[in-house]
């Protein structure tokens, strides 16, 4: 109860709450509300929002149903998102975790991969990968969990430098425990608020990466993603503006609430506030 006293503590931290359980519940209800593909042809192309009770938010310019893909899009916008932080996290607490607990060479190492890594900026990097390895919605989202990693194995990284001298570690050395067990059970869920809260970060770093993949007809376009949405629509971007801007719209308010969501969980975890 502290934890949530905390949290909501935060307006704004409650308001990107409300938000992300709003795009969760489009995602959750689209199946229901919209049950066809929302990818078929629904009627005539370009259709204003209001124009047609049928479809609330208009049509894209082959005819379909700018609703429908908003609602499932948010399913495959937030799959993204969780996937490749996901991925991204289990990469790099691996590798931030056996280079702050061991030191030394292994560290110099794991850290000149890492630099190695960040030597080219995110999005060059995943063009590379979407390139060499295809551009199924799989692959993106796997794609954009690799290149998301260094900056978490660098947060990892400080926490276990900080905490592998610390007394409960050298009772668990000289009670006999192996090395696994007190990088996994011993000092990783000492370490995990930091990285549970950047993980907020890379979640809505990993949606924007897909929607500019899809704006430059990069992802894969047999998903109704809120990027390939945006992308069909900068051919009439001058007159029917709104193809582009709703789903522009939920972009934004959906890493809006997952920033927020993140702040509000530093804010509940960070220790300094704890004892307020």
């Amino acid at each position: 109860m502290g934890f949530l006293r905390r949290y909501l503590r935060s307006p704004a931290a409650v308001v990107g709450l409300v938000l992300l359980l709003l795009v969760i519940a489009m995602a959750i209800s689209a199946p229901w509300v919209f049950p066809r593909d929302p990818l078929s042809l629904a009627g005539r192309p370009l259709q204003w929002p209001g124009a047609s009770p049928r479809f609330w938010l208009g049509t894209d310019n082959t005819g379909r149903d700018i609703a429908a893909q908003i609602f499932h899009g948010a399913r495959v916008s937030l799959l993204i998102g969780l996937v490749a932080t996901a991925i991204s996290i289990a990469i790099g607490i691996v590798v931030g975790a056996i280079a702050g607990f061991y030191g030394g060479w292994v560290d110099d190492a794991l850290m000149r991969v890492t630099e190695a890594f960040q030597t080219l900026p995110n999005f060059i990097l995943l063009l590379v990968l979407v390139a060499v390895f295809g551009s199924d919605i799989t692959t993106v989202t796997v794609a954009i969990g690799i290149v998301s990693w260094p900056p978490s194995a660098r947060l990892t990284r400080a926490e276990f430098l900080s905490l592998r001298s610390r007394e409960f570690v050298q009772a668990c050395r000289v009670l006999g425990m192996g090395d696994l067990r007190i990088i996994f059970r011993e000092i990783l869920p000492n370490a995990l608020p930091p990285i549970i809260v950047y993980a907020s970060v890379i979640m809505a770093v990993a949606i924007l990466l897909e929607s500019a993949l899809a704006f430059l007809n990069l992802s894969d376009p047999n998903v109704p993603s809120w990027g390939n949405l945006i992308g069909a629509g900068k051919g009439v971007l001058r007159v029917q503006w709104y193809v582009s801007a709703i789903p522009g719209v939920a972009i934004l308010l959906t890493v809006l609430a997952v920033s927020l969501v993140g702040q509000g969980l530093n804010d509940a975890l960070n220790p300094r506030l704890k004892s307020r």
